[in-house]
């Protein structure tokens, strides 16, 4: 068996194989509410073979939204919407589902993608002012964010923990917090974002606090059978920023609390950034924090797009577990295919078994009568 479709524990729950699908923000719904597109977008990849399925970034707060378009879990109605499709999905797909939870602080209040992206003109009415651990706006020519005062951090962790509670409710399996990407738990980790003179800023052991008092709070406000875990940016690509010393203490912290594994990306903190891109680039980052041997998995990401690219760094043991995003968006078989080139096999649903090639005869496992 390959490396890749052996299956792997994240704390109470064991994927059947290594593929993790990552969070990709669709930004199609309206007052936080997921609607017939996540019937679509989620139901095609729960029939993809992967191990695992986190949903898009999930704002905790209205005000956390990146953009005005984006999937929310912060009050009842935003609760059903979010159960009806996951049900949908669960009647059809044995696939674990996660969500990752997350508060876009001063990256908040943008246009989507599509129409231009950036922040949003203060005075479109579905604008709103956004928060940051410092008044400190990602580009110079953002609207300037609010500085957090002690009571909004509070009610930002509380929010977190009421988030993950619905997200047990709704029938999640894990809850991934989104600290990586600028969003605001990245920004109070960076130097470059947090300019704080008080207990959540200054040295590292300040900046980690909010992340920290997060992960705890939602680590309580669950069950056992949920898995939690953090997405962390390892670097922020700009000099005197987060880099992947402070991610690895940070790691140690998560770690001797009960994190059950630790999703790792970089930059999306400061636009000076200056990004290598090429085949794996952010590997050696999850590399270099499982060689610390924690007790979680590390989930490597960002431009792995070959079977043989991703089993070639779970066998040299850079990472644990392998994320795919756009590469899955385009190619949404990719794990059948995977095991078709490694000589795996995967369980399709059996409405698709005679789909199965003459030349990759074995790929399919039936299910049990």
């Amino acid at each position: 068996m390959s490396q890749l479709f052996s299956s792997i524990p994240f704390g109470p729950l064991t994927l059947p194989n290594r593929i993790v699908i990552a969070p990709m923000c669709q930004y199609s719904c309206t007052d936080g509410l997921a609607n017939d597109w996540h019937r679509i977008h989620l139901g095609q990849l729960s029939q993809s073979g992967a191990g695992l399925l986190i949903l898009e970034a999930t704002a905790v707060l209205p005000e956390g939204r990146i953009s005005w378009a984006d999937l929310g879990l912060w009050d009842d109605a935003t609760e059903a919407a979010l159960a009806s499709v996951v049900a949908s999905v669960k009647q059809w797909s044995p696939m674990p589902l996660g969500v990752q939870l997350g508060h876009a602080g001063r990256k908040a209040s943008v246009n989507k993608p599509w129409e231009g992206g950036g922040a949003m003109d203060p005075s479109d009415p579905r604008a709103w002012p956004t928060v940051a651990p410092s008044a400190l706006p990602f580009a110079k020519t953002d609207p300037t964010p609010t500085e957090l005062d002690l009571a909004g951090i509070d009610a930002v962790v509380e929010a977190f923990a009421a988030a993950a509670r619905r997200a047990e409710r709704v029938g999640m399996d894990l809850i991934e917090l989104h600290a990586a990407h600028g969003y605001l738990l990245h920004q109070f980790l960076s130097p470059l974002s947090n300019r704080r003179e008080d207990d959540y800023g200054g040295s590292l052991e300040n900046r980690m606090r909010l992340l920290v008092r997060v992960f705890d709070a939602v680590r309580e406000a669950v069950s056992d059978r949920i898995a939690v875990g953090v997405r962390i940016s390892a670097s922020d690509w700009v000099a005197g920023g987060w880099d992947i010393e402070q991610t690895t203490t940070l790691a140690h912290v998560l770690d001797a609390r009960g994190c059950q594994f630790l999703h790792v990306s970089s930059g999306g903190n400061d636009p000076r950034q200056q990004i290598p891109l090429s085949p794996g680039y952010q590997v050696p980052f999850a590399q270099a924090i499982k060689a610390h041997k924690l007790r979680m998995p590390v989930i490597a990401v960002g431009l792995i797009t070959e079977p043989s690219q991703a089993e070639s760094i779970l066998r040299h043991g850079h990472a644990d577990a392998i994320a795919l995003a756009r590469g899955i968006l385009y190619d949404p078989r990719w794990p059948w295919h995977a095991a078709a080139a490694l000589g795996d096999s995967v369980a399709p649903a059996p409405q698709y078994l005679r789909c199965e090639p003459r030349e990759a005869r074995g790929v399919f496992i039936a299910p049990e009568r």
